[in-house]
């Protein structure tokens, strides 16, 4: 089915999906500001999905939306691709890792299942991608991590980086310049209560980083 959907299809379902990992279901403002788009155009898309031959989502007015288990399916194979790509790109091609989401968001919808397995093959059926985001199986199964996000970390706490948000390029510079990237080790040595700042050791080094990047970071807490 999912060579007869448009790319801003995919799109949504893939944001709904990963909006609802946190949440059971996904209200239209927040789809509209993960897709930059007017909560109108998102109704007028909801409704088209829930409507559709299967359906893709289970949409409510007032209620949010979830994704059917064949929008799930279209979801986890654009991430698939998109996850695979940006590993290629970061592996084969040369491209840094804050390079690499853009391009993979343009060539995610046009790739199709052979390539996508020619470059899973190619790059010996990883786990991760370079930001440590899971990529799904053949299968489209996603493994359950048990990550904790930094900012809930406390002095005297250990961890290893684990994965890092990769939608801004800004941030992935900063974060590849302190060394905190995936696989990293730190030790926390303080926190301020006051403005949620956290003191890290990591690498030889001491930083002072606030919410605004330990929110980003994903970590297994040693």
């Amino acid at each position: 089915m999912r060579q007869n959907l448009t790319s801003a299809t995919e799109d949504y379902l893939k944001s709904i999906y990963e909006l609802t990992l946190q949440e059971e279901r996904a209200s239209t403002n927040q789809i509209a500001e993960s897709m930059g788009v007017t909560p109108a155009s998102v109704t007028g898309m909801l409704k088209r999905l829930a409507t559709s031959d299967p359906p893709l989502l289970d949409y409510h007015k007032h209620r949010g939306v979830a994704l059917t288990s064949e929008g799930e399916r279209v979801a986890l194979e654009v991430i698939r691709h998109h996850r695979l790509l940006e590993l290629y790109l970061h592996e084969h091609l040369g491209y840094a890792w804050d390079e690499v989401h853009d391009e993979a968001d343009r060539l995610e919808h046009v790739i199709s299942e052979d390539f996508e397995e020619r470059i899973a093959q190619a790059l010996g059926n990883p786990l991760h991608d370079p930001h440590g985001d899971p990529i799904p199986t053949r299968e489209l199964q996603v493994v359950p991590e048990a990550w904790v996000r930094l900012d809930e970390l406390r002095a005297g706490q250990g961890a290893i980086v684990q994965r890092v948000g990769d939608e801004t390029p800004g941030l992935l510079r900063y974060l590849g310049r302190i060394g905190l990237t995936p696989q990293a080790r730190l030790l926390v040595t303080g926190y301020s209560e006051f403005d949620g700042n956290l003191q890290l050791q990591i690498e030889g080094k001491t930083l002072v980083l606030g919410p605004g990047v330990t929110r980003q970071v994903f970590v297994e807490v040693l």
